[in-house]
């Protein structure tokens, strides 16, 4: 072990600490749904996908054009962004326009990317 890191070395455990965090803990399920969510972002190209939403809304041409893909890598990629409530869609016509669900997707995406940019 690096002298550097730190760890604990204690047999004591802090049962008021341990029983005050087990309280406020969400259900199993609810945190199987949130590693998903971040399991979605996991994904190169859906992160390019939701930088270029972010930015504006746009429709599965304009998003292959951008990215340099096809067509139908595009709405596959959009079809996981879709199940995982990230993004939402609207139709013009024939066109079908996407953006970014609603301002939490935005902020914890936009978030994200300040925490990167800081290192």
């Amino acid at each position: 072990m690096n002298k550097n890191e730190v760890y604990c070395d204690c047999d004591v455990i802090h049962a008021d600490v341990v029983e005050e965090v087990k309280q406020k803990m969400p259900d199993e399920y609810i945190l199987y749904d949130l590693a998903d969510f971040f399991k979605v972002l996991g994904d190169s190209t859906r992160v390019k996908i939701m930088w270029a939403l972010d930015e504006r809304e746009m429709c599965v041409c304009d998003l292959a054009v951008l990215l340099n893909m096809t067509k139908s890598a595009i709405s596959h990629q959009l079809r996981f962004l879709k199940q995982a409530n990230l993004v939402k869609f609207r139709r013009e016509g024939k066109i079908v326009f996407y953006s970014l669900s609603d301002d939490h997707v935005k902020e914890i995406f936009e978030k994200g990317l300040e925490h990167i940019r800081e290192v």
